[in-house]
């Protein structure tokens, strides 16, 4: 089961997304090390919200849809923001004032993002026959460690691609760049 379910998971997890264009857009800011934190609350959310799920609370959201609907446009806002925040940032030099993504804001984007909730139910749909607490537990450790090691190479990704971009003028370029991605992932959480 564990083989099929990475096979399920992969193009989810390693394709462009919201979580993935943020912790690259991270990256190429602040370095890998200052993402740990946005890591860690991240993947907290995810194992928390994945297991909540595969033992069945995901119908709340299902049987509310105003519920997701308000989520999906705060967690396209909450995204937007980011961008926006982005946009305006030039080289990240030492001693700088810039804020990195805290591990409460890395659970926010989870929290607020209900496409993630929707894939999460659809993996328990094909990989969970009955809601067993140990299998929810394991399949809810695969899919966040599986995460995990997705948006670690993201974030490598921005942070190497970042180390071109040093001076202050290319970091503006690359910064626009990131926001302007993010800026449409907003859009798409909204209309996808």
């Amino acid at each position: 089961m564990t083989i099929a379910l990475l096979l399920f998971l992969f193009p989810l997890a390693y394709s462009p997304g919201p979580g993935n264009m943020i912790f690259a857009a991270n990256g190429a800011r602040f370095g890998v090390a200052a993402t740990l934190r946005a890591m860690l609350g991240y993947h907290l959310a995810t194992w928390g919200v994945t297991f909540a799920i595969g033992l069945g609370l995901g119908g709340i959201v299902a049987a509310a849809p105003g519920l997701g609907r308000a989520m999906q446009i705060a967690g396209a806002v909450y995204v937007l923001w980011l961008a926006l925040r982005m946009a305006g940032a030039g080289a990240a030099v030492a001693g700088a004032q810039a804020r990195v993504l805290g591990a409460r804001g890395g659970a926010l984007l989870l929290l607020l993002n209900p496409k993630a909730h929707v894939i999460i139910a659809l993996m328990f749909s094909q990989f969970l026959v009955r809601p067993d607490p140990v299998v929810v537990a394991w399949i809810s450790t695969v899919f966040t460690l599986n995460n995990l090691v997705a948006f670690t190479l993201w974030t490598l990704a921005g942070d190497m691609l970042a180390r071109q971009f040093r001076d202050e003028a290319a970091a503006r370029r690359l910064n626009r760049l990131f926001a302007a991605l993010l800026a449409g992932v907003a859009l798409w959480m909204l209309v996808a």
